[in-house]
């Protein structure tokens, strides 16, 4: 059975990736990404439930905001994170976050995601510059940020731990330069692509 996502998430193609909307199937991947170390910089282990929610609240920030997490796959089909812009109530501003799943870090995939997803938020909502909230001791996020041009603007401890807060470039104008291509399609329109039922690395 064929579902037809009913929202016009935009898909980004970059060299090596797409950059889609999510789908039902991409919950086991994020409950082994919950399962694992990588998790413990975005708050931990969590019941299935909490994942199955953070899925379904992910495509709700899309319908109400017009953007969110993109799910992340390589050409060859597999799925290996979740990558975008969330601005959550109660939150201070938007913040470009990135989860990269295990066995796909070192590959240079994050940052290609994330130069997708940064320039798409800024042709798509806003050429303000988002933030990103990274764990002190997350170094490998912490060199990405900075290999994304984010700058360190302040630090927080609070009751979410200890993070650098880094501020990106206010507008990516080099899109071409940054390996995404110029056809970006919504999911109504590719029927290949169509939804089936069935935030951190570089």
């Amino acid at each position: 059975m064929t579902y037809r996502f009913p929202l016009p998430i935009p898909t980004l193609m970059t060299d090596r990736l797409t950059l889609r909307a999510p789908r039902e199937s991409d919950l086991a991947a994020m409950l082994a990404f919950n399962d694992s170390a990588r998790a413990g910089f975005v708050g931990g282990s969590a019941p299935r439930q909490q994942v199955w929610r953070g899925l379904l609240a992910n495509i709700g920030h899309w319908a109400l905001r017009g953007y969110g997490f993109y799910s992340v796959d390589t050409r060859a089909g597999d799925f290996i994170g979740r990558i975008g812009v969330i601005f959550h109530d109660g939150w201070d501003e938007p913040e470009l976050a990135w989860h990269l799943y295990d066995g796909h870090e070192g590959q240079g995939y994050a940052h290609e995601a994330a130069l997708a997803a940064r320039a798409d938020y800024h042709a798509r909502v806003t050429g303000q510059p988002p933030i990103s909230y990274v764990d002190v001791t997350n170094a490998r996020s912490e060199a990405l940020a900075r290999r994304l041009g984010a700058t360190i603007e302040r630090t927080l401890n609070d009751d979410k731990g200890h993070h650098h807060v880094y501020r990106h470039p206010a507008l990516d104008t080099g899109v071409a330069r940054t390996g995404v291509s110029p056809r970006v399609e919504t999911q109504g329109r590719r029927d290949e692509d169509a939804m089936k039922t069935s935030e951190k690395g570089d």
